[in-house]
């Protein structure tokens, strides 16, 4: 498994793959928030909602973009047999590149810790900042990135094609995200089952937990699906190659 993820932290930056999803993500937050109108500046508060707010729907295709090669590559240039034959679990191979998928998210969003500093600077009181909040904030993105990352390894491995995998990754994440909330807001699930089924959305639970307090039902939430789309990776992965066995 170690052998994996040094492989894939490797090649995302030995090519321009790892830069230009990182600085997207950069870039866009940064063009949101501070530079286009009714971003931080204009609202009058030394606060980074509106960050929290925009960071999941930047994940929602920057993931994608990342996972999208992770086993689309490997079935169209047939080292995913080359890989088989080594000392390797299936298991390890996912986790290895699940494992450096979710470090490069975790690089990209390092460098926004400045503008937790930023913010502490302009407001009228230093330090005043809901540290919880924002601690909870970061974790929530954690979890959904863990999870995003998790989604795209199991599209990846349904196709060889990678805007095809990239594609089915993000109208994956938007349905996990908020499909669910949007359909608990229907007219015929107001009787009591909207708060249910907006409960099966990740948007639910990582507004839980941004509030600052780590709920476990939360938690497990996030690691349930992380494990659902692990395990349906090793199935897509072991119905390709039995459907290569029997062609052989």
């Amino acid at each position: 498994m170690r052998s994996i993820f040094v492989k894939e932290i490797s090649s995302f930056f030995s090519s321009v793959v790892g830069y230009v999803a990182v600085i997207v993500f950069l870039v866009a937050c940064g063009l949101f928030l501070w530079v286009l109108p009714d971003g931080i500046m204009d609202s009058g508060y030394a606060t980074l909602d509106q960050f929290f707010n925009l960071a999941p729907w930047v994940l929602l295709f920057l993931i994608p973009a990342i996972t999208m090669r992770s086993f689309s590559d490997e079935f169209r240039t047939g080292t995913i047999e080359w890989l088989s034959t080594k000392p390797l679990t299936d298991m390890d191979i996912i986790i290895g590149k699940y494992l450096a998928s979710l470090a490069l998210v975790i690089f990209a969003l390092l460098p926004t810790l400045i503008y937790v500093y930023t913010i502490n600077n302009l407001s009228m009181v230093q330090g005043n900042l809901d540290s919880g909040g924002i601690i909870g904030s970061y974790m929530g993105l954690l979890c959904l990135a863990a999870s995003f990352a998790s989604v795209g390894i199991f599209c990846s491995s349904l196709s060889g094609n990678q805007i095809v995998g990239f594609l089915i990754s993000v109208l994956a994440c938007i349905l996990l995200y908020s499909g669910f909330e949007a359909v608990s807001k229907l007219p015929a699930f107001t009787e009591g089952l909207d708060y249910y089924l907006s409960m099966i959305g990740m948007s639910f639970h990582y507004n839980s937990i941004s509030r600052g307090v780590i709920d476990t039902r939360d938690v497990i939430y996030f690691l349930s699906i992380i494990i659902l789309f692990i395990s349906l990776t090793r199935l897509s992965i072991n119905s390709r190659s039995w459907d290569t066995a029997k062609q052989d």
